[in-house]
């Protein structure tokens, strides 16, 4: 867990593993690039998948510092076919640990059946039983897949947030709800919370300023990507060093 989010700063955890759900997305045409092109820039660790821990295995072990959270799902929105999602897992915690990553990370979509959800929850619990036997967190992500970002999707993403502590999530991944309601967040579960960046949006200003009000709230960190690799170069460098700047003398009371 101290790897994943360390105790004397917050956490810039950049997530490139979004070829499960997007295919050939901008920015990540090459999926074992931005390892090479990032992993000196202050971040802390990446979000992958399989098929990028096995092609990085070397950097990895040249840069031990660096952590990796393993992406163990994926998730394909099916509303317009038949009402509802298709959630599956496509590997196992025990072939996580194989591999030698710091913790693995699963969507908690909500969006869904209620007969989806209660399967969802069940699949969870059997992965919290897993990495409670195996010694190694998972981050779990309530979501509302394709949601606009209106107050009462932020409201109801609060509250499946408290189910996914509930269900046993070692660290609870969410979209950012406002300086107030991480602070609450935080306060209430007591369970390290991280603020997802989501798509390239807005101001390089406003992304950096979401993640200055995270670190106030009491957040371990942050987990952005194509708010950085989706930007041209040079600005996403300095978006990067802005955010690690913000980021750097955090202490943590684990």
């Amino acid at each position: 867990m101290r790897r994943t989010l360390p105790s004397d700063r917050a956490a810039i955890i950049m997530p490139v593993d979004h070829g499960l759900i997007f295919d050939r997305i901008e920015g990540l045409e090459t999926p074992s690039a931005p390892f090479e092109s990032w992993g000196s820039h202050d971040v802390t660790g990446f979000m992958m998948t399989p098929g990028q821990v096995k092609q990085t295995e070397r950097f990895f072990a040249r840069h031990p510092h660096l952590t990796r959270v393993l992406t163990i799902d994926t998730y394909y929105d099916v509303t317009q076919l038949d009402g509802g999602g298709a959630h599956r897992l496509i590997t196992t915690v025990e072939e996580a640990v194989r591999m030698g990553v710091d913790a693995v990370k699963m969507l908690f979509p909500w969006n869904i059946s209620r007969a989806e959800r209660a399967e969802l929850c069940e699949r969870v619990g059997r992965v919290v039983t897993a990495c409670d036997a195996w010694d190694i967190p998972l981050v779990l992500e309530p979501v509302l897949i394709g949601a606009p970002r209106t107050p009462e999707v932020i409201e109801e993403e609060e509250k499946i947030a408290r189910i996914a502590y509930d269900l046993g999530a070692h660290i609870i991944k969410i979209a950012f709800p406002g300086e107030e309601r991480t602070r609450r967040l935080v306060e209430e579960l007591k369970v390290p919370l991280v603020i997802a960046g989501g798509p390239l949006s807005g101001d390089p200003a406003d992304t950096v300023d979401a993640v200055a009000q995270t670190i106030r709230s009491g957040a371990r960190g942050v987990i952005v990507g194509r708010n950085i690799w989706q930007r041209p170069r040079n600005e996403a460098e300095k978006v990067l060093d802005e955010i690690a700047t913000r980021t750097r003398n955090v202490t943590f009371t684990d």
